[in-house]
């Protein structure tokens, strides 16, 4: 019989530290989560920034010459990202191969011109570099026309200031979250033992001597939490990194390292406050009161 409830306790034992853990890991996993998306943040509006293309349309009588010298010179300047000279036969086929028909046979003759896609470098991306460069451009007698999308610009630009506050406020929420989380499982795996930590202050034993192997219990399992949480989200950030390269997420690696850090980090902190105001709690409550 005895044996039988021994077995019975630990198996509680090891399933409230389970549920511990598990608590600690999905949190700390989440925090993770939400930590990748600001550091990247940046990153991800910066890459669909560059995706605007400002197109050059030059007249049928420039020369090969003024062609080069403008394409160097945008490539040399400060704002360009990069540059890609389309020919009107190119821009024929293209056209060709997204209608599923060759409007030539139609005209006689290609009425399309040759161009120069501009990809800009992402803090450009603004009306106002994007005017200032169609103005530069224009001045050359043998640019026709400058175009780009300036609505998806404008819709793009106030989108990314939107996301990047809402992404701090629910960050801050979710960080308060987390924090109640792991405290109230702290709490309720503390409060499990507490008449057990009553009968150890009743029989002289000191504060710091009862609260001492609560607080590197859950030190432990907050350390075990955090490892979980940071295996999962290396797993999502390779996944990640796999699926869109082009976003060079392992680029940074000491913002990752701090960022992993600061999760292994948290997982501990959070378990050891939670652990010693719990077990303070009950070190200051009568006998009488333990049981509410």
């Amino acid at each position: 019989m005895s044996s039988s409830f021994e077995n019975y306790q630990k198996r509680r034992l090891i399933s409230s530290y389970f549920s511990v853990v598990l608590s600690i890991a999905l949190v700390l996993f989440l925090l993770g989560l939400l930590g990748l998306l600001i550091l990247n943040a940046k990153k991800v509006s910066d890459h669909f920034k560059e995706q605007v293309v400002v197109t050059i349309y030059l007249k049928e009588a420039a020369k090969d010459v003024e062609i080069k010298q403008l394409e160097k010179s945008l490539a040399m300047s400060n704002y360009v990202k990069s540059t890609e000279f389309v020919s009107k036969e190119q821009a024929a086929e293209s056209m060709k191969a997204e209608n599923g028909e060759d409007f030539m046979d139609f005209l006689g003759y290609n009425p399309l011109q040759n161009s120069i896609d501009v990809h800009l470098k992402a803090d450009f991306v603004t009306s106002e570099h994007l005017e200032t460069i169609k103005d530069e451009a224009l001045s050359k007698n043998f640019v026709d026309e400058v175009r780009y999308d300036n609505d998806l610009v404008t819709l793009m630009n106030n989108n990314v200031k939107k996301i990047s506050f809402w992404v701090l406020v629910i960050s801050g929420i979710f960080t308060v979250i987390a924090v109640l989380l792991i405290n109230s499982s702290i709490r309720l795996s503390v409060y499990s033992k507490r008449f057990t930590i009553k009968t150890m202050q009743m029989v002289g034993a000191t504060k710091q001597f009862i609260r001492r192997p609560f607080v590197w219990k859950s030190v432990r399992l907050g350390i075990i939490g955090a490892l979980v949480a940071l295996l999962g989200v290396g797993v999502v950030l390779h996944y990640l990194n796999k699926t869109f390269p082009e976003l060079n997420l392992l680029q940074n690696p000491v913002l990752l390292g701090a960022l992993f850090a600061g999760i292994f980090l948290l997982g501990i902190v959070i378990t050891w406050i939670s652990t010693f105001i719990a077990t303070q709690r009950f070190l200051n409550l009568k006998t009488d009161q333990l049981y509410y």
